[in-house]
């Protein structure tokens, strides 16, 4: 009667431990498609047995079994594969965004629209090959002045939407540093959690645990982190070498915005004092205002080699850059700044090219000399002995572009003569810059042609304009920046910027496509462990319900073969 009995416990345990396991499989299949599950597993093992020999005896103990129970229901990741996929999907994240970045900027050279920003160049070349046929023409001198109007606002306007472009990229980090910072309190508060659900030892904290390390996935895609478990299922977690998840607290992320352009720059405020300002990123160029005012002159140095390609925030930043870009930083001093930062490059480029042209016409129409006084100093002057004059003859001539507010010459006397000083550029005066937003056509020869310089002093034309337009149009002086080792002229300028986009564009793509792909094939591998496959589970489905209904069999017999021998008795 006691193994009839006894019998019972077997055949219990296998109806009920089939039934947990068809549950367990059933919550499977139901998040078949959920992102960030993790697929149970039901691992059964013996239930005690009743030993009724002796325990030490090495033979024959007579040991009967109660049954099998659920020994563990498992949450099986596995650490070195969401490792490798988090440090991928971050590099992921940092070409991708580089990638999308530079198409853009592309796409606002080409001005989105089918109209090339190279026909207001090619244009404005022909209207001076037109003008040097004859310079007196009030014609051609209208049309000079036409195209120039037009060079002067393509250039403005695709200037204009690369700020925009860059306050675009300025809210998406906003926007991604709160994003981080709402992750880093999420994840804070499922380590509290998972903590209280599994202090006891018994039951193990799985959404808890899946919301969790779903959140640390994303959060490997925005920046590079490492996440460490302990014994008691608190993740701590550090972001670009800082602390973030600590055992008390999520240490935010906070942001320093710049007067002016309202640049954001994160930085963490836990640990930046007054003597010691801490960005979240130290191998990112600060903006040069902020640089100073920290004294910090960190500048961009990303490599794969140093292992710090990674993360779409960073990306945003090296994208955007540190400030506007303006022709001075194509300067080999200045260059480093720009390098990589594709919208603040491409700004400096095209500010560097329209400065050019403008200087150069300038040159022509208003060409200038020095002069030394006799107490030693040397003056930059209208060349008066060669200079062209408008119809009205006059002194000085009127150049084509002009700064705002900032005449070209001041009148002086030196050593007793009368000059015309040339008011040159001074790093104090940004007004007295020939850069975009400081430059228009000249109002007065917008107002009367005639005043464009075409004539000698001696009233007739100047024809030998023509040969100095050509001469300095197609003159080859220009280097797209200082690594280049070929010399183009304006044209061949512009043409180079849009190469150089598109070779920055094919080496983030393929870099784009290739962490892609990475990041996927880890993610399959991670997923042949973690993930739900539904005809996996229908399988054992079947298996669990043949167990239950075999157990039910078996309580069944028992059941009959007790009461026969009660019914005997």
């Amino acid at each position: 009667m006691a193994n009839g009995f006894g019998s019972f416990y077997v055949g219990s345990s296998g109806l009920k431990n089939s039934q947990n396991a068809l549950n367990t499989t059933a919550n499977n299949m139901a998040n078949v498609n959920t992102t960030g599950y993790v697929r149970q597993q039901v691992r059964f093992s013996d239930k005690h047995y009743i030993t009724r020999n002796n325990p030490t005896a090495g033979t024959n103990i007579q040991q009967s079994g109660l049954g099998v129970s659920v020994s563990d229901v498992a949450h099986v990741r596995d650490i070195f594969l969401d490792k490798s996929y988090r440090q991928e999907n971050g590099r992921k994240g940092f070409y991708s965004t580089l990638y999308s970045t530079t198409s853009y900027v592309e796409d606002i050279m080409q001005e989105m629209n089918g109209a090339e920003f190279k026909e207001s160049i090619s244009e404005l070349w022909q209207a001076f090959q037109e003008y040097g046929k004859d310079p007196t023409n009030s014609t051609n001198q209208n049309l000079i002045i036409q195209k120039s109007e037009l060079f002067l606002t393509r250039c403005n306007t695709v200037y204009s939407d690369l700020q925009k472009y860059q306050s675009n990229i300025n809210l998406q980090i906003k926007d991604q540093v709160d994003r981080i910072n709402e992750i880093g309190d999420k994840i804070y508060a499922l380590n509290l959690e998972i903590q209280k659900t599994e202090s006891g030892g018994v039951e193990t904290a799985m959404t808890a645990r899946d919301a969790r390390d779903s959140l640390i996935d994303e959060l490997a895609g925005y920046a590079k982190i490492e996440a460490e478990e302990d014994s008691t299922g608190y993740v701590r977690i550090k972001l670009e070498g800082q602390q973030f998840v600590q055992d008390n607290k999520c240490n935010h992320i906070g942001l320093t915005e710049e007067k002016g352009t309202g640049f954001y720059t994160p930085y963490w405020p836990h640990i930046t004092t007054q003597e010691s300002y801490m960005p979240v990123f130290s191998d990112v160029a600060l903006p040069s205002a902020l640089a100073e005012r920290v004294g910090c002159t960190q500048t961009t140095n990303i490599a794969t080699s140093l292992n710090n390609d990674i993360g779409s925030l960073k990306a945003l930043l090296v994208s955007r850059g540190s400030e506007y870009g303006t022709y001075d930083f194509m300067s080999e001093e200045n260059y480093s700044r720009v390098e990589d930062n594709v919208v603040m490059e491409t700004q400096a480029e095209i500010s560097y090219l329209a400065r050019n042209i403008m200087m150069a016409m300038n040159d022509i129409f208003c060409p200038n000399t020095t002069y030394t006084a006799a107490d030693g100093t040397t003056y930059t002057v209208l060349d008066t002995a060669n200079c062209s004059v408008g119809a009205d003859g006059s002194l000085p001539p009127h150049e084509l572009f002009a700064r705002e507010g900032y005449d070209r010459y001041t009148q002086m006397e030196i050593d007793g003569k009368q000059f015309y000083v040339y008011n040159d550029e001074t790093k104090a005066n940004n007004s007295s810059w020939y850069k975009l937003g400081n430059v228009s056509v000249n109002p007065k020869l917008a107002a009367q042609v005639t005043l464009m310089p075409s004539y000698k002093q001696d009233g007739t034309a100047n024809y030998g304009l023509a040969d100095q337009i050509t001469k300095a149009w197609s003159a080859e002086n220009l280097y797209i920046n200082p690594k280049d080792t070929s010399k183009c002229n304006f044209e061949g300028y512009y043409d180079k910027i849009i190469s150089h986009l598109g070779t920055n564009g094919s080496i983030y793509k393929a870099s784009s496509d290739t962490m892609t792909s990475t990041a996927a094939a880890i993610d399959n591998q991670r997923n042949q462990i973690m993930g739900v496959s539904s005809d996996e589970e229908l399988t054992n489905m079947i298996k669990y319900q043949s167990a239950y209904n075999a157990s039910s069999r078996f309580i069944t017999v028992i059941s009959q073969m007790t009461e026969l021998i009660v019914q005997l008795i």
